[in-house]
């Protein structure tokens, strides 16, 4: 990951800053200078060398108001909010909140403070305009592709100089242990039988270091306001074919079992359009998934 001499001394606010990506994002802006402000539902300890933290949800629209007046950022990531894909009906009411919500509150008091960008993060679990799919396939899904069509919506009437980042798959080191390859790893290196699905769901994995070298790029890229920038490595690869990867990595004895719980349904593969990120910020993965792969391990 390169230095990125340009973000020396730029103010950034980051919402969501304790999860995955959001704390690997304030690590990367802080070791390049940044004056990081990082968001988080519980009260945390600012530490030397760290992200200034805030007590905040940007669902309350006096807390995004308070937030950006008081810091008035030149770049805003806005990651905060639930993540998972999974259907249930339950799932429908907090995500709007805690993505939808949140997104349209910052959007609209962004229009009151001098803004160099806003960074949106969207999914690939949106419906894919380019196959006619316009339903999504869960909550998560409907409150992100929302949030996206909002930040076109803000950026074409209001001038809001907003961007679209949307990550694939993304894994690696200190990612929440309940996702697919945490959950894995854990359980063959204490030489347990994972439960999985059957596998054959295709996805394209992308490394956390590459992605948060896009969200880099993506902040700073002139000409792309109102854009959508994919994050992914251009290949599918089934689950499957991931924990067959990690078994042969960790050489567990123990077997993954799958094809012991179901598979969600409407989930589909889907590729990001590598070509594109490559044209509208310079970006591409750099890390081979046997490598990421590995290092994930390692770390655990």
């Amino acid at each position: 990951m390169s230095n990125h001499q340009e973000w020396a001394g730029l103010k950034v606010l980051v919402t969501g800053a304790s999860g995955f990506i959001g704390a690997g994002l304030c690590r990367a802006l802080c070791r390049a200078g940044s004056h990081v402000h990082a968001t988080s539902r519980v009260q945390r300890v600012t530490e030397s060398g760290g992200p200034t933290w805030w007590q905040g949800d940007p669902a309350d629209l006096a807390t995004a108001r308070h937030l950006v007046s008081s810091i008035k950022p030149d770049i805003i990531f806005h990651l905060s909010g639930m993540v998972g894909a999974s259907p249930s009906a339950d799932l429908v009411l907090p995500t709007f909140h805690s993505l939808l919500t949140s997104t349209v509150n910052l959007l609209s008091v962004s229009t009151e403070v001098p803004l160099r960008r806003m960074v949106l993060v969207g999914s690939f679990t949106e419906p894919d305009s380019a196959q006619g799919e316009l339903i999504p396939g869960s909550p998560y899904g409907a409150a992100k592709w929302a949030g996206g069509v909002y930040g076109r919506m803000f950026h074409r009437l209001y001038g809001t100089p907003v961007v679209i980042v949307s990550p694939f798959m993304t894994y690696g080191p200190g990612q929440d242990s309940t996702k697919l390859i945490p959950t894995v790893a854990l359980a063959l290196l204490n030489g347990e039988s994972p439960k999985l699905s059957s596998g054959r769901l295709e996805v394209d994995w992308v490394y956390i270091d590459d992605v948060i070298e896009g969200f880099l790029q993506a902040a700073l890229a002139p000409g792309i306001d109102g854009e959508t920038v994919d994050l992914g490595s251009g290949t599918l690869t089934s689950v499957r074919g991931i924990v067959d990867r990690l078994a042969l990595i960790i050489g567990s004895e123990a077997k993954p079992l799958l094809g012991a719980l179901p598979d969600r349904p409407f989930e589909q593969g889907r590729l990001a359009d590598t070509a594109g990120a490559l044209a509208q910020i310079g970006w591409k993965a750099t890390t081979p998934l046997e490598q990421g792969l590995q290092q994930t391990v390692d770390w655990y």
